[in-house]
């Protein structure tokens, strides 16, 4: 398969990176598929989507007729039948054997061509690929949200990956737009295990009492950072970083330099977990 035979992307699971990487695909003139099983998600997806094509246009980078287009290039759906593409990027919760059995459901309706893809931050593409129909088409795309802007993409080979799906993947990413970085698997690949003990050393010293979280933002904004950790844990979603340094501390053989902190372990625990919420180490009070 090229690039040129690559029409359709599904992406799988509607939350904040799905949604902005189906948004991102469309608006790079693929035919999308977005899939969730919550219907609830779904429609906030779609929501969020038109929203944020109306944003762009408003601002004149787009046209009302191009926003209608893109539009229309997206289909969202709980039918996991209608998952028919020549690439398919997983985006669900970072546990195994949701992915393994999500992508051995969508590898069986489709071609063996079709590229399997994750979004994972921290999964080793090893391990997802071993229970995998066809480990060699399994390859990492780890888009960074707001997937619609940030222009990095890690592309990850696994163990069995075969070298021109990472190839097609490198290809893929600069047709959306990207600036592909290729990463050989390992825990946290390159982004998330350099920028673990941004939020780590930070969690700690909140932990220590050393300083408030506001006061730790304004620090590192000021030393040129354009978001604080905590600033930038609510964006991402409080949940969605703890499981990543979780998974890291595993993988690194708990490694006391990725200890997950107790203080978001209790974010989570309580729900607050950021602007998806409308409370995370912030309050948000115009988010539903």
């Amino acid at each position: 398969m090229t690039l040129q035979d690559i029409e359709t992307i599904a992406v799988i699971g509607a939350g904040t990176m799905g949604q902005g990487i189906a948004q991102l695909c469309a608006q790079s003139g693929f035919t999308t598929i977005l899939y969730d099983i919550n219907a609830t998600v779904l429609e906030k997806a779609e929501t969020t989507t038109m929203a944020s094509l109306a944003k762009l246009a408003d601002k004149g980078k787009i046209s009302s007729q191009e926003q209608e287009e893109i539009l229309d290039r997206i289909t969202f759906t709980k039918d996991v039948l209608q998952l028919r593409a020549e690439v398919v990027i997983e985006a669900v919760v970072e546990r195994l054997d949701v992915k393994h059995s999500i992508l051995n459901e969508v590898a069986q309706q489709n071609k063996p061509s079709t590229i399997l893809a994750s979004n994972t931050s921290s999964l080793p593409i090893t391990r997802i690929a071993a229970k995998v129909q066809g480990p060699e088409r399994v390859v990492g795309l780890h888009f960074f949200n707001p997937a619609t802007i940030m222009k990095l993409v890690e592309v990850i080979s696994g163990a069995a990956t075969a070298p021109e799906v990472t190839q097609l993947m490198k290809e893929l990413a600069l047709r959306l737009g990207k600036t592909p970085v290729i990463a050989q698997d390992a825990p946290g690949f390159i982004v998330n295990r350099v920028a673990r003990h941004f939020y780590v050393e930070s969690l700690k010293l909140l932990e220590e009492n050393v300083a408030s979280h506001e006061s730790i933002d304004r620090l590192l904004q000021a030393s040129g950072f354009k978001m604080g950790p905590f600033q930038l844990m609510d964006l991402i979603g409080v949940d969605t970083n703890f499981s990543v340094t979780s998974a890291m501390f595993e993988a690194f053989h708990q490694d006391p330099k990725f200890r997950p902190s107790r203080w978001q372990q209790q974010k989570v625990d309580a729900g607050h977990h950021g602007r998806k919420t409308g409370r995370g180490f912030y309050e948000y009070p115009t988010q539903k």
